[in-house]
């Protein structure tokens, strides 16, 4: 590789506060905790205690994880009388869920 090669592809590499941000959020995905439950709610917007009880969790931490996720951008709550409603924050939480499990399921 030539001086101006190298020197091109790391004009083109994000800044390292990107890159920063962009492993922090694959580490959002790196606890199965978190992966199942932006699983379920990519299947349908869930309430704490219905998180809870379908994946066998206490209200506690379900919303401890919440807490993690929503912080991290990744899903969103709207108060529906005294309970809120989680949901994913958009569009693009469902799509690296989809790209992820179509990654790791080439080969099977």
């Amino acid at each position: 590789m030539t001086e101006n090669e190298k020197q091109s592809v790391k004009a083109m590499l994000p800044d390292d506060e990107a890159l920063y941000e962009l492993a922090n959020l694959f580490k959002m995905f790196g606890d199965p905790t978190r992966a199942k439950i932006l699983s379920c709610l990519q299947i349908r917007d869930m309430y704490v205690g219905e998180l809870a009880e379908t994946l066998g969790m206490t209200d506690s931490a379900v919303s401890h994880q919440l807490r993690v996720l929503r912080s991290a951008k990744l899903v969103k709550g709207t108060k529906e009388g005294k309970e809120v409603k989680y949901s994913l924050d958009d569009d693009h939480v469902t799509k690296i869920l989809e790209y992820g499990l179509t990654h790791v399921n080439e080969e099977k």
